[in-house]
């Protein structure tokens, strides 16, 4: 027997290290979401794979063992936030490696307004200054179950949690920044749509 204490490894590297589209693409994600190498993107990737590989055989087996399994591979994936209650199974196949990406706790730190990049919240969380549900949390690849996004806060003892703290103050006025360039997209694709309505 080997070490018990050596662990598997918990992602497969790409098959062929130098194809331009693929790493174009794990460039841009690293980038918009503050990932510290790609070895992130591939650790999400191989877990998206195993998800897809268990619907694809639940999609195919039938009787009373499959409806179990099923139900369970449901409940898991609705826990998880990666599956809307009543969804069909096939719509599993359609995720994408930004879906788990945005469960993230750093995704979620960021998007909430409590830092101004993805990478100010890694350095949040990777600090301590972040609690979920009065527990710190010190990983940023920490997937969010579904209706733990509202239990985020910064830690009572840490400068952060006070609201006037400049950091906090900046990272609310780009959220309020990104807000109203939403709003003014939303508005010109409305007269757009107003316009070519009227023609």
């Amino acid at each position: 027997m080997g070490d018990p204490r050596k662990q598997r490894k918990k992602y497969s590297p790409p098959m062929h290290p130098w194809k331009a589209e693929r790493i174009n693409e794990e460039n841009k994600l690293q980038e918009d979401y503050g990932l510290k190498n790609k070895t992130e993107i591939w650790k999400m990737s191989s877990k998206l794979k195993r998800i897809k590989a268990q619907a694809k055989q639940l999609i195919t087996k039938t009787g009373k063992q499959a409806e179990k399994e099923e139900q369970l591979f449901r409940k898991r994936l609705e826990k998880l936030g990666l599956m809307a209650e009543g969804t069909k199974l096939e719509n599993v196949l359609d995720l994408g490696v930004k879906d788990i990406l945005e469960r993230r706790l750093q995704t979620h730190v960021f998007r909430r307004g409590f830092a101004k990049s993805m990478k100010q919240a890694r350095q949040f969380i990777t600090h301590g200054h972040v609690m979920l549900n009065s527990r710190k949390l010190t990983s940023p690849s920490y997937i969010l179950l579904a209706g733990q996004e509202a239990m985020i806060t910064f830690r009572p003892t840490s400068g952060l949690a006070d609201a006037e703290h400049p950091e906090r103050k900046v990272a609310l006025k780009k959220g309020e920044q990104k807000a109203e360039i939403k709003a003014e997209k939303k508005e010109e694709a409305k007269e757009k749509e107003d316009v070519s309505a009227e023609e």
